[in-house]
Formats: C-alpha cells, sequence, structure tokens
C-alpha cells in the first residue's frame, strides 16, 4: 500500500502535469488556427507544414507556465523560418530569391510590390508577426528588443541566400567556407536570440548584447544543429536537390569516406557538448535561465535528429514524441 504522503505527493504532480498539458493543447490550438487561415499547406504545397512540430520543438526550449509568449512569439517565427528555408531550397528561382533578400533587409510594406504572389504569402505573414511582437514589446516598454530579433533574421536570410547561390552554381564549398555559413543557416543563433524576446523582465538589453556576440554556448549549439542536422539528412536532401551539406563538403575535401566523416562529425558533436557545459558552470556571463534557453534549443535537436531527420519525415518517431508529450494525459500508478 502507498503510504498517505506519497500517494497525495503523486496526485499533485499528476494534476500539475496534466493541467499544464492542457494548457500547451489550448496554445497549440490557438497557434493551429493562425496557420490554417495563412493556407500555406494549400498555397505553398512545395514547403514542409509543420506548424505542430515546430510547437513541439519549442515546448522543449521552455515549457513552463510563464513563458506562453515567449512560446507563441519563437513557435511563430520558426514556423515561418522554415517556409523560407524551403523557398530557398527547393522552390525559387534565383532570381526571386534575389527579390526577397532584398525585401527582408528592407523590411517595409511597400517591399511586397516586387515579389511573387507565392512570396508575398510569406512575406506578409512575417511581417505581421513581427509587428504582433513589436506591439506586445510596446506595451511592455521593451520595443528595442525587435530591433535584435530582426537584425538576426536578416542575417539569416542572407546566408540562406549564399547556399543558394552555391547550389545554382554547383559550387562545393570547403569545409571551413561551409560552416562559416551553415552554423548560420542552421538557425540556431536567430532561435537563440529570439528566444529572449518574450521572457519578460528576466532579459535586459545587456543579455541581448551577449547573445548577439556569438557566444561559445551559442555557437556550441549551433555546430550540433548543423552537423546532427546534415548527418541525418544529408542523402536524401542530395536527391531531392540541395546544396551540399558538411558530409559532402568534408569528404570532397579531404578524400574522406562517409564513415570516417561520420565519426569526425560525431566527435566534434561531443566537444560542443564539452563546450555547452563549461559555459554553464558558475559563474554565468547571464543568468541561468537565459542559457538554458539555449541549453534546451541544443537538447531539442538531438531529440529530433538522432539517426533520422525527424522534421523532415515528421509521420516516423516524432509524431510519437507529439502525441506523448500534447495528446496523451499521464496516469496515475
Amino acid at each position: 500500500m502507498i503510504p498517505i504522503t506519497k500517494f497525495y505527493w503523486i496526485l499533485q504532480n499528476w494534476i500539475s502535469i496534466n493541467l499544464l498539458q492542457k494548457l500547451h493543447q489550448r496554445e497549440l490550438s490557438e497557434i493551429t488556427r493562425w496557420w490554417k487561415d495563412l493556407d500555406f499547406a494549400s498555397k505553398l504545397p512545395f514547403a514542409r507544414d509543420r506548424v505542430v512540430e515546430c510547437y513541439f520543438w519549442i515546448l522543449g526550449v521552455y515549457f513552463e507556465p510563464q513563458y506562453f509568449l515567449a512560446r507563441k512569439i519563437l513557435t511563430k517565427v520558426i514556423s515561418l523560418t522554415s517556409i523560407i528555408d524551403d523557398i530557398y531550397d527547393v522552390y525559387g528561382t534565383l532570381e526571386e530569391l534575389v527579390l526577397f533578400i532584398d525585401a527582408i533587409q528592407r523590411w517595409e510594406s511597400s517591399a511586397l510590390d516586387q515579389l511573387p504572389e507565392y512570396m508575398k504569402l510569406c512575406y506578409q505573414a512575417l511581417m505581421d508577426v513581427y509587428n504582433m511582437i513589436d506591439e506586445e514589446m510596446t506595451r511592455e516598454g521593451t520595443s528595442y528588443r525587435l530591433d535584435y530579433a530582426k537584425s538576426t533574421m536578416k542575417n539569416l536570410v542572407r546566408a540562406y541566400f549564399e547556399e543558394a547561390k552555391w547550389f545554382h552554381e554547383g559550387y562545393v564549398p570547403s569545409m571551413e567556407e561551409y560552416m562559416r555559413v551553415a552554423l548560420v543557416t542552421g538557425a540556431y543563433k536567430m532561435l537563440a536570440t529570439t528566444s529572449l524576446v518574450g521572457m519578460g523582465d528576466l532579459v535586459t538589453k545587456e543579455a541581448f548584447e551577449w547573445v548577439s556576440s556569438d557566444p561559445l554556448i551559442v555557437e556550441a549549439a549551433s555546430v550540433i544543429c548543423r552537423l546532427m542536422d546534415d548527418m541525418a539528412g544529408h542523402k536524401f536532401e542530395q536527391e531531392r536537390g540541395h546544396v551540399a551539406s558538411a558530409v559532402e563538403c568534408y569528404m570532397k575535401q579531404h578524400g574522406a569516406t562517409e564513415e570516417v566523416v561520420l565519426l569526425e562529425f560525431q566527435k566534434r558533436v561531443t566537444n560542443a557538448w564539452k563546450d555547452m557545459n563549461a559555459e554553464c558552470l558558475r559563474p554565468t556571463a547571464v543568468p541561468m535561465p537565459l542559457l538554458t534557453r539555449v541549453l534546451n534549443l541544443a537538447r531539442v535537436i538531438n531529440v529530433i535528429y538522432k539517426d533520422e531527420d525527424g522534421y523532415t519525415h515528421s509521420g516516423t518517431k516524432l509524431k510519437n514524441f507529439v502525441i506523448s508529450v500534447l495528446i496523451d494525459s499521464v496516469p496515475i500508478n
């Protein structure tokens, strides 16, 4: 028989976990309605339709109730980033991509006029999301945060364009040249910056200056993201037509076999985790709750990309993770 004190402890935790799940379900319902209204699934059929998976991704960054605004902001941003990624990787012509990058750098509604119709949908949605962020931050007296978020998104799109040029020119860069760009296109520098926007008073302007300086923990998370993504998905991406991944770049430069490359990259991922651990030791450069968001970004990558590209092929193990976290309630044992 379970002691009464332990029973109440189990009951309280069961209630807390299931109430939290209900909160997450309501948030996902709101975000899904926003996504369905955009109707990207039918209007941009070439792009991956992954809003639920994106919410699961960001839930791994912060699950706590008080970060509901941060979750909403980051989920919408990563969902649109996925669309932009597919525009640059698999659909847009080089001439169209020039127009899109110019529109992003201008960041104004009048830039819509220069874009093809399918790009207008994405660009307008992006402007709307960042306008929403601006309204929220202005209300809180922290409108300066929008500048950091926009700047890092502009950097990301510039890097997407660099990769697109490589692909259209049939160019395979050196490993060093590739990683300089690919650590940006992995989007983790952008996500690490944007993850701070909706976290409330805990975040200061100094924290944004810190994250914008490419600290070691952000660099390490970007390495983990890029190499795990490339190891898991490079074969499929090469089949569908994609810029050379880290795997192809390393193989060509060093005349190495795929097996040797994968072993080398696993070592690099392990070293990046060591760097992340070192950054989390006291004293820390910024408060630990902020470092935890970057740490959690890396943890989610390990869930989604371990052994396979679970994001692109989301109907496999990732689907079971989503069901377990967002649908199945926790039973009392």
